[in-house]
């Protein structure tokens, strides 16, 4: 019997100070997000950025906290349940950081001899996919090394995803005229990008190694978003003119640019007065979303001359996506069995 496991960031248990701190513990202290080494990362983590930090993460929490807790989780478990009627086996969902675990996810499916893994990311990341494919395959081998596992392969440019998310933004083009088009994506430090090159000698080595092909690519975040910018920008027949690509929510020196809140700074001085946020990184509105770039990014747009920023909301619970992931699942033994391995 087969099961799915759709994993996907987590969240605080609540907004307070204390569950954020925790959190913000067990999230910074994974070794593929903060990769140096442990103690320092100890030091770093429980010594600096945990205290210092929780108090502010807490009231941006607080801010987009919901009836239901995180919308994170309750956007997910949405998800999953419009997506279970469309399948013929078990579906459970789990988190990265915090609860559900991958282990209560295995208890829900029971006995089964094969799980279908599916990171809810679209692109590669040491930080944000490979952690969570990793975490709830360690999960599985421990319970019983004899399933069999499959991975959703990242999706970035599987064309199902691509017309789910093009549809998901079309209706705000077609309300409003806007002078631009962001796609902010999460960003992550260029060290990244190298640490997953698997040839050494490709990412960050020349001006344009995006455009140049490479076997780094299937692990290379930064053309992966490139990738997915531009099929998105074509189906949605956006001019190259409108359409810029910025990278949110770094953590110290050293990541990919640009950065998404020094371009919401400086566009309004471009003549970029009316601004459309996308955010295709994630398939779950959350704090990222919700908070850094409606609220905070959206301020600052307007502070520095901007007239209007819209902010649009992720796949989420859209039909052509729940439709699509449906596909991926059922079809995995055929016309979708290239989108996992």
């Amino acid at each position: 019997m087969k099961g799915i496991i759709i994993i996907n960031l987590g969240s605080p248990e609540s907004p307070s100070e204390a569950d954020v701190k925790r959190y913000l513990k067990e999230f910074l202290m994974d070794k593929r997000v903060i990769d140096i080494n442990p103690v320092l990362r100890a030091f770093l983590v429980k010594g600096i950025i945990a205290p210092l930090r929780s108090a502010s993460s807490s009231e941006a929490y607080k801010s987009i906290w919901g009836e239901r807790g995180s919308p994170l989780k309750a956007i997910t478990e949405d998800f999953a349940a419009a997506v279970r009627p469309k399948l013929d086996v078990k579906l459970a969902v789990c988190m990265r950081y915090g609860n559900p675990t991958p282990l209560d996810a295995l208890n829900e499916l029971g006995k089964v001899d094969e799980i279908l893994i599916a990171p809810m990311y679209p692109h590669y990341a040491m930080s944000s996919y490979e952690t969570a494919l990793e975490h709830v395959k360690a999960a599985v081998r421990a319970r019983d090394k004899s399933i069999k596992i499959k991975a959703l392969k990242p999706f970035y440019n599987e064309p199902g995803y691509i017309s789910a998310l093009a549809a998901s933004i079309k209706p705000y083009l077609e309300r409003e005229n806007f002078d631009a088009v962001m796609f902010s994506y999460h960003g992550i430090p260029v060290r990244h990008l190298q640490r997953s090159d698997p040839t050494k000698n490709h990412c960050y080595m020349g001006a344009d190694c995006c455009s140049v092909k490479s076997d780094a690519w299937k692990y290379c975040y930064k053309h992966q978003v490139g990738v997915t910018t531009k099929l998105v920008a074509e189906k949605l027949g956006l001019p190259e003119n409108k359409v810029i690509l910025s990278y949110q929510s770094r953590l110290g020196k050293g990541w990919i640019e640009p950065f998404t809140d020094k371009l919401l700074e400086e566009l309004p001085g471009r003549g970029v007065k009316k601004l459309l946020v996308v955010c295709p990184s994630f398939v779950a509105d959350c704090l990222e979303t919700l908070e850094e770039i409606n609220i905070r990014g959206k301020e600052l747009f307007l502070q520095n001359g901007g007239k209007k920023l819209v902010s649009a909301a992720c796949l989420n619970v859209s039909p052509e996506w729940v439709e699509t992931f449906a596909n991926y699942c059922n079809l995995c033994d055929g016309e979708y069995s290239g989108a996992w391995e």
